[in-house]
Parts: structure tokens; sequence; C-alpha cells
């Protein structure tokens, strides 16, 4: 047996972990595994033709050379977000040029030399470990006949079929271990502070860090938020507080009431544009509404930088050795999930099916802006 292995998307805490466990599992079994290096860019830029040229796209794993790796965050296969059904010719390898229709939106689709790469290499099974776009694209593979296993990450878990993905719990710890530190250098000024945290579209990570940090408001992606409204209220904070100061947590995919999301930068090759500046355009906007400094301070990559915590190594393990276990008793198709609390499979085309947002209903008050848990008996660890 072959596995093939790959990481796609943004970087967490805890893909070591996981590639590490299917590694070590596979080779219990005699098993070979196959790394692609930089995610769906990894089989995209492989030469059939040229395996010699091509050998820095792949990465043999063994026992040993995973034997560490856990002890450190990110991933040691890399990753991109390359996807293969939507490339921009221009961006292909020189070798694949000229080779695929054009779509009506000026791009190809290269679904097919992906197969043929696999076909090649003689990968019988294929992990995918990423977010709705490596999943979703791990899906289509699975139609068209390959065998293939994904196993959600995510630090904003907002993967549908799963409870949890990987990097969700470390990208939490440190938010609130950076929004607390914050409260010294913004209690010292008496000023409001503004933390700006990953969250495209999904809220969650901003809603569960803001209420382990206990911060004043909380903006999720999910509700647009009246500014003089917010304004408001964030003073009334800062005067409540003895040592006169306020916080304020924001999702980066949060937005005005009547306004668009923020974005900047120029588009990448999907027409994408970075997110972010939400948490400075408010942090200006409340010192002119109140009269009071603000701190902008916007965690990013701090939020999935540095080794997973113990929930996540252990959730990254959990889900690297049942897809192992699973391939070992014939099957695939799915995706590795934690449903109530237990671990379990979905079938891999459940990622797609919907979209998971924060339960407006049931944990956030909207008038208030900030966490409400409506409802904790008969809720999973999480509340998700």
């Amino acid at each position: 047996m072959r596995i093939g292995i790959l990481t796609g998307g943004g970087d967490v805490p805890g893909l070591n972990s996981c590639i590490k466990a299917v590694t070590r599992r596979a080779a219990e079994l005699g098993w070979e595994v196959v790394g692609f290096r930089r995610g769906w860019a990894g089989p995209l830029n492989y030469n059939p033709d040229d395996p010699a040229g091509s050998a820095q796209h792949l990465m043999r794993l063994d026992t040993e050379t995973v034997r560490t790796i856990d002890r450190e965050g990110g991933t040691i296969l890399h990753t991109t977000r390359t996807d293969p059904q939507w490339m921009v010719e221009d961006k292909l390898p020189d070798f694949l040029k000229g080779r695929f229709k054009l779509s009506d939106k000026g791009t190809v689709d290269t679904t097919p030399h992906i197969l043929r790469v696999f076909e090649h290499l003689g990968i019988d099974v294929m992990i995918t470990i990423g977010g709705d776009g490596t999943l979703a694209y791990a899906a289509q593979l699975h139609s068209e006949g390959m065998k293939i296993v994904s196993i959600p990450k995510t630090m904003d878990n907002d993967v549908f079929g799963t409870d949890y993905c990987i990097g969700f719990s470390t990208a939490v710890s440190r938010s609130v271990e950076h929004i607390n530190a914050l409260r010294t250098s913004t209690g010292s000024h008496e000023r409001i502070a503004v933390v700006e945290l990953f969250g495209r579209h999904s809220g969650e990570t901003a809603l569960i860090a803001g209420y382990l940090a206990d911060a004043d408001r909380v903006l999720i992606a999910e509700v647009p938020f009246d500014t003089e409204k917010l304004a408001a209220l964030v003073a009334a904070d800062r005067m409540d507080n003895p040592a006169r100061y306020a916080m304020v947590v924001v999702s980066e995919g949060a937005r005005m009431e009547g306004g668009e999301t923020m974005t900047y930068g120029a588009a990448d090759d999907y027409g994408r544009k970075r997110l972010g500046g939400v948490g400075h355009m408010l942090g200006e906007e409340l010192t002119r509404l109140t009269g009071v400094g603000a701190i902008t301070q916007s965690l990013a990559y701090l939020m999935r930088a540095g080794p997973p915590d113990a929930l996540d190594q252990m959730v990254a393990k959990g889900f690297g050795t049942l897809a192992v276990q699973e391939i070992a008793a014939g099957r695939s198709g799915f995706m590795t999930a934690v449903r109530d609390g237990n671990y379990t499979t979905v079938p891999a085309e459940t990622c797609v099916t919907r979209k998971k947002r924060v339960d407006v209903a049931a944990f956030y008050d909207v008038n208030a802006y900030r966490p409400r848990i409506a409802q904790v008996k008969g809720k999973p660890m999480f509340l998700y």
C-alpha cells in the first residue's frame, strides 16, 4: 500500500502531529508514505515524464523523517492555496501550458493531470489535510474515482461536518494570551484596545477567544455592527472599569451595517484579496466618536505560530490514526470528524454541502455585541 499525503491552505499548529501519526501507523502496517510538498502545488508541478526533475515536489516520509516534527508548529510539507480546478494559464508549469481548455472565467481545470500523477506514482489512497478549499477538491477527486481521505484543519473551525478542526484550540489559546497581555498597555494609557483576529466568514474564533478573555465587546463576521452604537457601549465599558480601559475583539470578516468586508492588496490568482483592516478602521472610528485614544492590534499569524497545544496534538494524532485505521479496513471517500465529542467519519463531500457559521441565536447577543451562551447543558466541550 502506498499512501500520499499533503497539507493545503493556511498552516495551523498540529499539522506535523497529524503527519507523524499517519506515517507511524502506516509504517506499522508496512505501508509506504509519500508526501507532496506545498499542497496541491506538489502534484500540479510534478511531471510524470521527468521523474528525476520532479523529485523536489515529493518527500518520502518514514519513522525517522517524522521522529521529532510534532514538537514544532507549521507543516514539514509546506503549503499553498493552489486549487487545481481553477488555475490561471500563466501560473501553470511550462510542461502543462496549452494542454487544457479555458473556462468562461479564463481558468483551466488540471484534474486529469493530477489523477495521472497519482497513477504514475502508484498512490493507492490520498490523504488531504486542509480547510474548505483543500477538502472540496479532495471530494471532487473522490467523485472522479480517486480513493481519498480528508482531515479537517482550520483555526476558524468552520469546516462543515465536524465539531472540531485541527488548529482551533491553539489559535484560541494564543488569542486569549495576547488579548490579556495587551491589557497592561491599554490600561496604562487608559485607552480602548481593538484586537483583530482571523475569521473570514465564521466568527467562532473571535467569539470563543473574546468569551474566554472576557473582552468587553466582541464583533463577529456573522453580525454587522453599528459603529455609533458600539462606541457608546465601549465608552461606558471604559468608564465602568476602575482602570479606565476597554477591550474589543473583532473578526477580520466583520463589517459595519451597510458596509463591505474590508480587504487590501492585490488579488491573488483566484481573484481573492487579503482580508483585514477592520481593526484599524474601527480603532480610528472609536477614537473619533469617543475622544479616547485606541490601540489597534492584529494578531494575524501569531494565532497560528508556534507548537500546538495539548488538545490540538490529541486531535491531530487522533485524526491521523483514525485515517489509517479506516484505510486498513478498506474504507475511503470519507472525512475524519469529531461529532458530539466522539471521533467518527462522514462522507468526504459533507464539507461542501453546507457552511458552518456561528449559531447567533444560541451564542451571541446582537444588541450588546458580546457572547451570550443561552444553554450549556448538552453542549460539547467547545459549545459546538
